[in-house]
Formats: C-alpha cells, sequence, structure tokens
C-alpha cells in the first residue's frame, strides 16, 4: 500500500515538472513575438529614432577662380580713367521727353550767329536775366578744357558760368533793341488773358511754363496776368512767385533797352496797369 502510494506522488511530481519548462518557454516565444504585420516593432522603433539615415549630400561644383589681372611692366603705373566731358548746356524751351506742355510757346528766334562778347558786355540769361560779363577765363572742368563767360546777375548778384563754345546752345543773348522793348510794353497793354486753364494748378503749371522759355514776349504775359491779378485782388503765393519772377527778368533788360532807369520803368509799368 505505502509501495503504492510512493510511485504515485513521484508521477504527479513528475509530470508536473515536466510542464513548468513548456510555459516558461511559451511567454518567452511571446515576449519575442512581433508586432502586427505591418507595424514596427517597439524595439525596431526606437532604433529607427536613434539612428536616422541621413540623406546623401548633392556634389558641389568647382568653380574656376577668376583670373589675377595683367601684370603691369616693371617701373610703369596704372594711369587714371579720363574723367567724361561735362555735357553742353541745352536751350531752355527743350522739354522733357514725354511731357506735353499746356501752351503753345512759339520757337525763340535765332541767335545772332558771331556773338561776339567782351568782359563788360551785358547778356541775358534765359533763367536768371540781365547780367554783365565780368571775366573770361580758361578752366579745366571734367578734363575738358576752354573759355568760359563769367556772368554777374544784376538782380541778386550772383555768378553764373556759361562755356564760350556752347554759349548759343544755352540760350545767352544780347540785350534786346528799342524797338523789341516796344512790342514788349505793348504785349502788357493787351487786354486778354495768355493762360484760362481750370484749376489753379494747370494754370500754375502753364505760367512757369511760359517763364521758363526765357522768351521777352512770353515772359511779359505772366507779367501782365499777374499785375492785373494784383490790383484786383490779394495775390496768393504761388502768384506772387510768378510776379515776382517775371520782374526779375524782364523789367532791368526792358529798362536798359529803353535807357531808362528801373524805378521810372516800373512807376510806368505800374501807371499803364491802373489806367
Amino acid at each position: 500500500m505505502l509501495r503504492a502510494r510512493e510511485m504515485a506522488e513521484t508521477a504527479r511530481s513528475t509530470r508536473s515538472s515536466s510542464r513548468a519548462p513548456a510555459k516558461a518557454r511559451t511567454t518567452a516565444v511571446a515576449k519575442a513575438k512581433p508586432a502586427t504585420k505591418g507595424k514596427p516593432s517597439v524595439r525596431e522603433s526606437v532604433a529607427v529614432t536613434k539612428n536616422p539615415v541621413k540623406p546623401a549630400s548633392e556634389p558641389r561644383v568647382a568653380r574656376p577662380a577668376p583670373a589675377p589681372p595683367p601684370a603691369m611692366p616693371k617701373g610703369e603705373t596704372k594711369a587714371p580713367a579720363p574723367a567724361p566731358a561735362p555735357a553742353p548746356q541745352r536751350p531752355t524751351q527743350v522739354v522733357a521727353k514725354g511731357y506735353v506742355p499746356l501752351v503753345h510757346i512759339p520757337p525763340a528766334p535765332p541767335p545772332p550767329k558771331n556773338l561776339k562778347l567782351e568782359v563788360g558786355d551785358k547778356v541775358v540769361h534765359p533763367s536768371h536775366g540781365l547780367g554783365e560779363i565780368s571775366a573770361i577765363e580758361h578752366r579745366e572742368i571734367g578734363g575738358a578744357k576752354g573759355e568760359f563767360f563769367i556772368i554777374r546777375i544784376l538782380d541778386n548778384g550772383m555768378r553764373v558760368m556759361v562755356p564760350r563754345t556752347s554759349a548759343q546752345a544755352a540760350g545767352l543773348r544780347p540785350v534786346m533793341s528799342t524797338k523789341e522793348a516796344d512790342k514788349v510794353l505793348e504785349t502788357m497793354k493787351a487786354r486778354e488773358v495768355a493762360v484760362d486753364l481750370q484749376p489753379w494748378s494747370r494754370r500754375f503749371r502753364a505760367y512757369t511754363e511760359m517763364i521758363k522759355s526765357g522768351q521777352p514776349n512770353e515772359v511779359a504775359k505772366v507779367l501782365r496776368d499777374m499785375y492785373r491779378l494784383k490790383f484786383d485782388k490779394e495775390l496768393s503765393f504761388g502768384e506772387r512767385r510768378l510776379l515776382d519772377q517775371a520782374k526779375s527778368l524782364l523789367l532791368k533788360e526792358l529798362a536798359a533797352a529803353k535807357g531808362m532807369t528801373e524805378a521810372a520803368l516800373q512807376e510806368h509799368v505800374d501807371e499803364m496797369f491802373r489806367t
């Protein structure tokens, strides 16, 4: 009896020991089992994150080095580049490309072909008015050498330098004659308005074009219109500016042409507009 019980316990212990390793193997296999198909395992994902694959860098293109400048012979130095010659001055009546004038200004009469000017002669600059040649000097400007008229403007004492070769192109001319001065005074007496445009900005632009032309008849029209406004109302800032410009360009030349003082000519003009 005891023998049979011992044999039964031995068989039971043998069966339990044989089952334990199989269970352990099953657990190990389960831990090592990969994740669902199509998804990387935890270990694989960690490995990919820590060691990312770097893309291959693009090959660099070697650029040739710039060629060095040619060596100068021994004892020689590089000469500086010559300065550009100064551009000749254009007549004041030439307008910029694409600019459409608001008023029709007839072309200025051609200047005398042989304009002989000496020191002490009175001349008229289209942008500054009556002046006197104070000197004729030889100068070099921008690499160009030549003679220059040094003109002192009588209205404000400004000094203007004009090349002798381009004096006619710049609009430099002698003082008008007595007959030309009478025609200018007749223009100032005319009962008409030179510019009738709206608004004021267009009229101001038109009057400015007439003044910049440098022609005595056109400047006389501006002086006439501004004088009439002056006797009718108080002039605005722009109107006073036009009146002052016309007076500085015209009255001194008219006085020199008529052989009068500027004060006497000023009284004559004031009396002409009062009547």
